[in-house]
């Protein structure tokens, strides 16, 4: 069946919950974190830190490291769903792959450990086309695979990507990738220092958006794949729009004044055809900092005149870097197949507008906003499949 629209047909993740989609899906029906304790962190590497981390698995055979099989995994188990829901690929199947610090603990190890000598086929699995490329091989896809970066709005980055693709008949079908297992003790350490990482408490305690307390967000990993279609028999939700911008201010900090990100927002709206006032859910960024809950929560309330019910993932599966948005997008994929929001709970008085744990879901739209270190600032519309 083709609905014209860009849907959400097969769905593939690996997170600190685990080695499927089921059980990350789990995992948030539980309101538990995903993080655990773990040794060898901090600035000398002798702390415990909690970490929503990636547990070792996945097949050898798909790489030496945890970011190729985790990768590898989630794109088989998203091809795989999408079959078993009736999707057929079609002739020209592309691949978009999101990420930002790609195969961060295998250069680690080519550096520190191996002192920069490798054999050559172990050096190439180091460049980020190698696991796409295999990727491709092992279905026999031949569209155009490529990869994309926009900090923590890779994610949606790549969706808006996806669906220009689509649009325009460069591809049949898709498989968006997003993939970030970035968590050495140098990197963890450094988002620490940079104020906005919280690793020394429970994720529920420390991260709190759009809740009073809040010091940041916890950190995690992920990779995740969707199969997108416009021919889908049984998908789980449609992509119906979204847009990207940068507000060229500052490295690390969104630009007070919002008006980079609120058109963006605005224009994600025109482009899936819709008004502020058909959103009914903002499936928030949600990183637990000052400056991010000031500027969503002004979104809400300003654009949208306070209508739309606001969550956040972030607390229970972490922040998961490049891979945030498509974790999100994928809790809402799924809560629009199961009925239900799978918002973290609420620990500390917050923003009126805040779901306080599992909810209902109404067959609403929801705006996915992302915002990415340094500037960029993203947002795309979803909606229930039927």
């Amino acid at each position: 069946m083709d609905s014209g629209k860009m849907m959400i047909t097969g769905i593939g993740v690996v997170s600190g919950y685990g080695w499927s989609a089921h059980e990350m899906w789990c995992g948030l029906l539980s309101g538990k974190p995903a993080a655990a304790l773990f040794d060898g962190y901090g600035r000398h590497g002798d702390e415990q830190a909690w970490l929503a981390r990636v547990p070792t698995g996945g097949d050898v055979s798909d790489g030496a490291s945890r970011a190729a099989r985790a990768m590898r995994a989630a794109a088989r188990e998203a091809i795989t769903d999408a079959g078993q829901r009736g999707w057929t690929p079609g002739g020209r199947v592309g691949v978009l792959h999101a990420n930002v610090l790609p195969e961060i603990e295998e250069w680690r190890a080519f550096y520190l450990n191996d002192g920069g000598q490798r054999r050559s086929r172990d050096y190439l699995n180091l460049m980020p086309s190698t696991p796409v490329s295999l990727l491709m091989q092992e279905y026999g896809f031949h569209g155009p695979a490529m990869n994309v970066s926009a900090m923590c709005a890779s994610g949606n980055a790549g969706l808006v990507t996806a669906k220009m693709w689509l649009d325009t008949g460069f591809v049949d079908d898709l498989v968006f990738l997003a993939t970030d297992l970035s968590l050495t003790p140098e990197n963890v350490d450094h988002f620490v220092r940079l104020g906005v990482a919280v690793v020394d408490t429970d994720p529920l305690d420390g991260c709190r958006p759009f809740q009073q307390g809040s010091r940041g967000f916890a950190v995690g990993e992920a990779a995740v794949a969707f199969v997108l279609s416009r021919r889908a028999r049984t998908p789980y939700a449609a992509v119906l729009g979204g847009a990207l911008s940068h507000d060229a201010y500052h490295v690390t900090s969104v630009d007070p004044a919002r008006i980079h990100v609120d058109q963006c927002v605005l224009d994600a709206l025109a482009a899936a055809h819709v008004g502020v006032h058909d959103i009914g859910y903002l499936n928030a960024h949600g990183p637990g900092t000052a400056q991010c809950d000031a500027a969503e929560s002004a979104i809400v309330d300003q654009i949208f005149a306070g209508r739309p019910q606001i969550y956040s993932v972030k607390p229970l599966s972490g922040h998961c870097q490049g891979a945030a948005a498509a974790v999100e997008i994928a809790a809402a994929a799924l809560g629009y197949d199961q009925n239900v929001v799978p918002a973290a709970p609420t620990v500390a008085p917050g923003h009126p507008r805040l779901l306080d744990g599992i909810t209902p879901m109404h067959k609403e739209l929801t705006l996915k906003t992302s915002l990415g270190m340094g500037g960029h600032n993203s947002a795309v519309v979803l909606a229930p499949a039927a």
